[in-house]
């Protein structure tokens, strides 16, 4: 009976704090990216530095492999996560590894600590010919999104890039079976000018992966919101424009 008082005490907190959160903007109205930036950094009330979270409904059918969504891409001011980088390698590649900053480095063994359920990392990349020894722990890594594939650069020969990018702000981003798509864009700490960067290159590379048989409005809806602060809706008019 404690215990559950408690939650109740803290489910009325939680909707006390949403309910003021609410009553600084209007919901039922969709905002251009810069006034919805400000909202957003008003928004930050949580005892940690919250993400800055961007979510998209896109008008495509994933069902098709022809409008499948799916990429990468750098935010310019980095998403202020600090990211575990673990590559799969050998030899020289390895040492560019190790060179380039990666937090864990292997080939057999590496694969055999994931194969134990040791997964200390949050990007996994490998070069082309270590793939067949990464298909094997492929069940393991493909759930977690950690599956290394060449479309979000994972899979490559340089090395050096994709590291840096993995720990310089590299967004990997994939539509679910409904055409959502959601992504960390920065924290709300940042600037209102590194935010709207982000946002506009993350937006510009989603509309660059526009299938050539969508149709119609590619955007359907769109919002931004701190992870724990209700959705500001942005101007789908706008993002689309953005090239």
């Amino acid at each position: 009976m404690v215990a559950k008082n408690a939650e109740i005490i803290m489910a009325n907190k939680i909707s006390k704090r949403f309910k003021e959160l609410n009553s600084k903007f209007d919901k039922n109205k969709v905002y251009i990216k810069d006034n919805a930036i400000d909202i957003i950094k008003t928004l930050a009330s949580a005892k940690f530095d919250e993400t800055v979270e961007i979510a998209m409904k896109l008008n495509v059918d994933p069902r098709h492999a022809d409008q499948m969504v799916r990429g990468s891409v750098v935010l310019p001011s980095g998403t202020g996560k600090s990211v575990r980088v673990a590559v799969v390698a050998k030899d020289v590649k390895a040492d560019e590894a190790k060179a380039a900053g990666a937090d864990l480095v292997g080939a057999e063994e590496l694969i055999e600590d994931i194969q134990a359920g040791n997964i200390d990392f949050d990007v996994l990349i490998s070069t082309p010919n270590m793939m067949g020894l990464v298909g094997k722990v492929g069940r393991t890594l493909g759930p977690k999104g950690l599956m290394p594939n060449p479309k979000t650069g994972t899979v490559t020969m340089d090395i050096t890039k994709a590291v840096e990018n993995a720990k310089g702000g590299q967004v990997n981003f994939r539509v679910d079976k409904q055409g959502n798509i959601q992504a960390g864009i920065g924290k709300a700490s940042f600037t209102k000018e590194q935010l709207d960067e982000n946002l506009t290159t993350f937006v510009r590379a989603i509309n660059k992966h526009k299938p050539a048989s969508s149709k119609g409005r590619y955007i359907k809806n769109s919002a931004i919101s701190l992870t724990m602060s209700p959705s500001v809706h942005l101007d789908v008019l706008e993002l689309m424009e953005i090239k």
